[in-house]
C-alpha cells in the first residue's frame, strides 16, 4: 500500500514538475520572441530615420539671385542638407559663390562649409574661407554675407593680401554697394598688422 502511495506521489510530483518546466520554457520562448520583435521594430525605425535623414541631403546644390540693378549672386555646393527645424536653411559642403556686380569686378568666395537662407539669400561661409576680387585675396575662418545689406563681414584669423602688402586683422567689413572696406581689431589697444611686400 505504501509503495502504491509513494508511486502515485512520485508520479504526480514528476508530472507537476514537467508541467512547470514546460510552462516556464514556453513562457521563456514567448519572451525571446517578444524581444526579437522589439529588436526588429527598433532596427526598422532606425532604418526609417536614416532614410528620412538621407532624403534631406541634396547633391550638387546651386542657387542664383538677381536684383533690379542687375547685380547677380551665384551659389554652388557639392552637397546640401535641409535643416530639420527650419526648412528655409540649408547646410552646405564645399561651397563656391560668385557676386557679379554691375560696373565692378567679379567677387569669388569659397569655403568648406556654409549655411544658406533660401528666403533672403544670406549666407554664412565657414572654415577655409577665401574671397578673391581685383588683385586682393582675403582669407579667414568665418564670413557672414547679407545680400539685402550688401555687406560682407569676415572674421577670425583674417588675412588680406595683394601684390603690394599683407595685413592681419580681427575683422574686415566690405560694403559691396559702396565698394568700401573697413578693417579693425576687437580690442582697442591692438593694432592691425600691416606688412609691405615691396
Amino acid at each position: 500500500m505504501k509503495k502504491k502511495i509513494l508511486k502515485s506521489f512520485l508520479f504526480i510530483f514528476f508530472f507537476s514538475l514537467l508541467i512547470i518546466i514546460y510552462l516556464k520554457f514556453n513562457n521563456r520562448e514567448e519572451l525571446i520572441e517578444k524581444k526579437k520583435i522589439e529588436i526588429i521594430e527598433n532596427e526598422n525605425s532606425k532604418i526609417n530615420e536614416e532614410r528620412i535623414e538621407s532624403s534631406n541631403v541634396i547633391e550638387e546644390v546651386s542657387y542664383s539671385a538677381k536684383d533690379t540693378k542687375g547685380n547677380e549672386y551665384f551659389l554652388k555646393a557639392d552637397q546640401g542638407t535641409i535643416d530639420q527645424k527650419e526648412s528655409n536653411y540649408i547646410f552646405l559642403k564645399s561651397v563656391k559663390a560668385k557676386i557679379n556686380l554691375k560696373n565692378y569686378q567679379l567677387i569669388e568666395i569659397s569655403s568648406d562649409f556654409g549655411k544658406y537662407n533660401i528666403n533672403n539669400y544670406d549666407t554664412i561661409f565657414s572654415k577655409n574661407v577665401i574671397i578673391s576680387y581685383l588683385d586682393n585675396k582675403i582669407s579667414g575662418d568665418y564670413l557672414d554675407f547679407s545680400w539685402d545689406k550688401n555687406l560682407m563681414l569676415i572674421s577670425r584669423n583674417v588675412v588680406l593680401e595683394n601684390k603690394k602688402s599683407s595685413l592681419k586683422a580681427d575683422v574686415i567689413e566690405v560694403n559691396i554697394k559702396k565698394k568700401d572696406i573697413k578693417i579693425f581689431m576687437y580690442e582697442e589697444n591692438k593694432k592691425v598688422n600691416i606688412k609691405s611686400l615691396n
